[in-house]
């Protein structure tokens, strides 16, 4: 099989399994588990706390929010090319500080998976 041919299979796999997660995904519950995350991050426009807005936060790059001050480690993230895909996203919220070391983000993660997509699929309902 070439290469070209290889490619293509493993992106529409790639593609299919980015379709699941996101059929798999329950915005209504993933509001009831952003409850957690409210502490310190609004899901408002504009409206920063301890932490930056999460409002639009799908396809940013991460540490680029204008007027919220991130850690060295969280511009340098962005900064290596990392966006806030639901990929990402996802991987970031099993444990923060294992995907961006030195983050000033101190919550220690989500360790179920629903509820990590569920939370990943309410904050892309956000700007929609």
């Amino acid at each position: 099989m070439s290469r070209t041919i290889k490619m293509i299979i493993g992106g529409a796999v790639a593609l299919t399994a980015g379709a699941n997660v996101a059929l798999a995904s329950d915005v209504t519950a993933g509001a009831a588990v952003f409850k957690k995350c409210k502490v310190c991050h609004s899901a408002v426009e504009g409206q920063k706390k301890v932490g930056p807005s999460l409002y639009g936060v799908v396809g940013r790059t991460p540490g680029t929010l204008a007027g919220f001050n991130y850690s060295p480690a969280m511009t340098g993230f962005g900064a290596g090319g990392a966006v806030w895909d639901a990929a990402t996203l996802a991987e970031y919220l099993i444990a923060p500080r294992t995907l961006v070391p030195k983050t000033k983000m101190i919550f220690p993660g989500l360790s179920d998976e629903a509820d990590r997509l569920n939370v990943v699929a309410y904050l892309d309902s956000l700007d929609d």
